[in-house]
C-alpha cells in the first residue's frame, strides 16, 4: 500500500530534524540538503540570538551540537517562535549524560529572562502609585522578578567557566523600566527576603519590614524600620514597586 501524504509528511519531518531517519522516496538529496540547511539554520539563528553567552561561551562547534540535539529530539509544546528559547530551557532541564558544563541551565534561564520580560505582558493590578508603604499594602510590580541561582551567572562568559559554585548563591533583581529596558541588578539576601516578603501581599511594609527585622534578628527594630522606608520609596522610585493596594484587612481577633 501507497504512503500516505500524512507518512510522507512525517518521514520527511523526521529526516528534517535527524537525518539519520531515511527520507520519504523520490525526493532529490540537493533538495533535501537545501531543507535540512534552512530550517536547521532558522532554529539555531533564533537561539543564538536569544542566548548569545552560552553560544560565545560554548564555542561554534560544540553550540550547534547543542542546538542539533534539541532540533532533533525535543518535542515542543508550542509553535509560537517567542516561546522556542523557554522550549530550549525544558530541553536542558531534562537533558542528562551529555558532559555539559554544570553552569548551563542556569546561564539558559538567566539569558531567557531578559526575552521573558521584554515581552511579558501580565496586567497591572490596581494600586495607589502615591499611597503610604509602611501603612498600606505594598504592591511588586509583575514586571520585577527577583531571581537566585547557584552559580554566578551574570559573570559567566568566555573568560570566567567556574568549575564549582561559589558558597552564597547570586541573587539578581531583574525588572522591565518604563521604557520597557530590562534592568539588572546584584542584591543582598536581605533585600531578596524583602522583596520575596512583599510578593506574598497582604501585609503593610511597615509590617514586613518589622518581619524581616526579627528574622534576621536585629537589635533597634525602629531604625531597621527606618532604613526599610526608605528602601520601600527607592523601589517605588525604580519601579520594582507600584505603589499600594490600601491598608490591609485586620486578623480575626484584632482589636
Amino acid at each position: 500500500m501507497a504512503d500516505t501524504l500524512q507518512d510522507q509528511q512525517f518521514a520527511l519531518s523526521r529526516h528534517l530534524r535527524d537525518p539519520s531517519h531515511p527520507p520519504p522516496p523520490g525526493i532529490e538529496e540537493r533538495r533535501l540538503a537545501i531543507y535540512r540547511d534552512l530550517f536547521f539554520n532558522n532554529i539555531e539563528s533564533l537561539l543564538a540570538g536569544n542566548f548569545p553567552v552560552i553560544r560565545q561561551t560554548l564555542g561554534d562547534d560544540a553550540w550547534r551540537r547543542l542546538v542539533r540535539g534539541f532540533y532533533a529530539r525535543h518535542r515542543s509544546q508550542t509553535p509560537l517562535f517567542p516561546e522556542i528559547a523557554r522550549e530550549f530551557i525544558r530541553f536542558l532541564e531534562i537533558r542528562t549524560g551529555d558532559g555539559d558544563p554544570p553552569w548551563l541551565r542556569e546561564l539558559a534561564h538567566y539569558e531567557w529572562v531578559e526575552l521573558a520580560l521584554q515581552i511579558a505582558d501580565d496586567a497591572t493590578p490596581s494600586h495607589d502609585p502615591r499611597g503610604d508603604l509602611l501603612a498600606d499594602v505594598p504592591i511588586v510590580s509583575p514586571f520585577a522578578w527577583a531571581l537566585a541561582y547557584q552559580w554566578p551567572v551574570h559573570r559567566i562568559g568566555p573568560d570566567f567557566q567556574p568549575d564549582l559554585p561559589p558558597p552564597e548563591p547570586t541573587l539578581l533583581l531583574v525588572r522591565r523600566d518604563a521604557s520597557h529596558q530590562v534592568r539588572f541588578a546584584a542584591i543582598s539576601p536581605l533585600v531578596y527576603r524583602l522583596i520575596e516578603l512583599l510578593g506574598e501581599g497582604g501585609r503593610s511594609g511597615g509590617d514586613i519590614l518589622r518581619h524581616l527585622a526579627t528574622e534576621a534578628g536585629v537589635d533597634d527594630v525602629p531604625a531597621f524600620v527606618d532604613q526599610g522606608a526608605a528602601m520601600l520609596v527607592r523601589m517605588r522610585d525604580e519601579g520594582t514597586l507600584l505603589g499600594t493596594a490600601g491598608a490591609p484587612f485586620p486578623s480575626v481577633g484584632a482589636t
